[in-house]
């Protein structure tokens, strides 16, 4: 079963999880009972009863496997819509970039079963279309899992201070990487350059902001794009060389090596 308006779809199973259709939305899963097992950013992740996460980049999602009694509710909000229901904090991006490198977050029993409320009241308020305020009182639910998600990560992870210009600056350079710059462009300076900033400033403010470095980043997008093509097997060495702006095949291989830690050709075989 689903529910869906324009900017917020919500299904009490995950069979669309991971689906190009949905590739542009966030997915919040709650999951009460059973498993669901997957592979993201090239790393092995189980979601289990009790846990919640959080998928900003459905596209990066392989080899799921769920268990039979799986139980769990996925809302999918649009990211224009998620940005407008958020608070007007700098956490945001701080918490999105940690969600990349790992999307589950476990819960207190207290917190999970405030979520549950969270996720009931937003599908109360999607199908309640006699409400005179429907927009408003719809807004203001997902604000409220949008700060209660804030909240359990920040017990989680703990309360770092950003300052506006510098979680602006990382967010303008993450949209720069989600555009697929890194498939001709790898340096630091080339995305210091664009954002107006010296490559050591970018690459402080993202070591504070996500705990890594600029050039993580931008290797670690780069991987994941020619991991998936790869599996595919619908591009030869010499053809992604090129697209991703390599000097040689060697140069890409040795890429490959240090990265994924197989060769090329071992994707072949």
């Amino acid at each position: 079963m689903s529910m869906n308006s324009e900017n917020i779809i919500i299904e009490d199973n995950l069979h669309r999880l991971g689906s190009e259709e949905l590739w542009h939305c966030i997915a919040h899963v709650l999951c009460e009972a059973g498993s669901y097992a997957f592979q993201y950013n090239g790393e092995n992740f189980v979601l289990e009863a009790g846990q919640t996460m959080i998928i900003v980049y459905q596209q990066f999602i392989e080899v799921v496997m769920t268990s039979p009694n799986l139980q769990a509710t996925c809302i999918y909000l649009t990211p224009e819509y998620a940005e407008y229901c958020t608070p007007r904090s700098n956490y945001g991006i701080r918490g999105a970039l940690a969600l990349f490198a790992n999307p589950i977050m476990p819960l207190t029993e207290k917190q999970f079963s405030q979520l549950q409320y969270d996720f009931q009241q937003i599908k109360h308020r999607l199908t309640d279309t006699i409400h005179a305020f429907q927009e408003e009182v719809l807004q203001n639910a997902v604000q409220t899992l949008m700060l209660d998600y804030f909240d359990i990560h920040t017990s989680l992870f703990g309360q770092q201070k950003i300052t506006f210009q510098n979680n602006d600056l990382m967010v303008r350079f993450m949209a720069l990487l989600e555009q697929e710059e890194y498939m001709r462009h790898r340096e630091v300076g080339y995305y210091a350059d664009k954002l107006f900033v010296s490559p050591k400033h970018l690459s402080e403010v993202s070591k504070q902001v996500s705990g890594r470095n600029a050039l993580y980043w931008i290797n670690r997008l780069t991987t994941i794009h020619i991991r998936k093509l790869l599996q595919q097997k619908t591009h030869s060495i010499t053809e992604l060389t090129d697209l991703f702006g390599f000097s040689s095949t060697a140069y890409f291989s040795r890429f490959v090596q240090q990265h994924l830690g197989v060769s090329p050709s071992e994707f072949y075989q």
